[in-house]
């Protein structure tokens, strides 16, 4: 039996709704963490094709862009080149 099924079974026995509910929350929780596995190959792309050319503060702020993506992809980018332009004229 797949891993949905036996979620289907629990929910249609019924004799235990705690258990279908265990066994879903079961089911959602991730099997590994990789947010860290993920800094740590970003930094190391990040090491390898840039090395010679790069300080360490924009290592570190190209390694926080890779790692942070998600962050990054909520910004609005019209207002960020509006607020460079003024404070650089």
């Amino acid at each position: 039996m797949s891993a949905p099924e036996i979620l289907q079974f629990f929910t249609a026995v019924d004799c235990y709704p705690n258990v279908s509910v265990a066994y879903r929350i079961l089911l959602t929780v991730p099997v590994t963490i990789a947010s860290a596995e993920r800094s740590f190959s970003k930094l190391k792309l990040l090491k390898n094709c840039l090395r010679s050319t790069m300080s360490q503060d924009r290592l570190n702020g190209l390694a926080m862009c890779c790692i942070e993506k998600d962050v990054l992809d909520k910004i609005d980018l019209d207002t960020l080149i509006n607020d460079f332009a003024s404070r650089n004229v």
